[in-house]
């Protein structure tokens, strides 16, 4: 064997280590930003968990506003079985988008529900209500947080896939470029107004 046949065998040896140590990067990369979306996925499953209560709440006092009410379980529902689809694949940009408008929908439905709470002092008053409303205000924030660990990720995740020459191997081994977390309308971006 020639020193050409050693040096090339050598290069291959190299490439091949570094083509695994990107890939290994890669992997790590793409479990964090999955993990970060867990942590989402938990927050939202809560906040869906406290909406029926809240609605139930509500109806007792709002019974003229059976639609909004209605309004907010199905927008609910929908954001629940589309948070569901993203937890299957965080890294699904057609899930992601889905969970966003399902939860812009959601948001905006809350919304109005709050706006009419307004006009029911004493469902305003009521114990129960402010303990849910609470509780809902200080999800939103845990979601807002762990809304900006996953984008964190899913940024550090698509540099590291897009850098050289991580690019080169990165469709090729079915790295996809991940969507993040955003909320696109800017009216959208403020948690439902909750006070009392």
């Amino acid at each position: 064997m020639g020193w050409g046949t050693i040096v090339f065998i050598g290069v291959l040896v190299v490439l091949g280590l570094y083509a695994a140590s990107v890939y290994n990067n890669l992997v790590r990369l793409r479990n964090r930003f999955k993990n970060a979306f867990a942590q989402i996925d938990v927050q939202l499953k809560r906040r869906y968990d406290l909406i029926p209560n809240l609605v139930e709440t509500a109806k007792a006092y709002m019974k003229h506003e059976r639609e909004a009410l209605e309004a907010v379980i199905a927008a609910r529902n929908r954001a629940g079985a589309a948070a569901d689809k993203a937890a299957a694949d965080p890294g699904d940009p057609g899930a992601m988008k889905g969970l966003m408008a399902a939860e812009a929908t959601l948001t905006g439905s809350l919304g109005r529900l709050f706006a009419l709470v307004e006009s029911y002092p004493d469902l305003k008053a009521n114990q129960n209500m402010m303990q849910l409303s609470e509780e809902l205000t200080s999800t939103e924030n845990k979601v807002a947080f762990a809304r900006q660990a996953y984008n964190d990720s899913v940024m550090t995740y698509n540099t590291a896939r897009e850098s050289f020459p991580a690019v080169l191997l990165a469709g090729a081994l079915n790295f996809n470029e991940a969507e993040l977390f955003e909320i696109e309308n800017e009216a959208e971006k403020e948690a439902p107004k909750v006070s009392f």
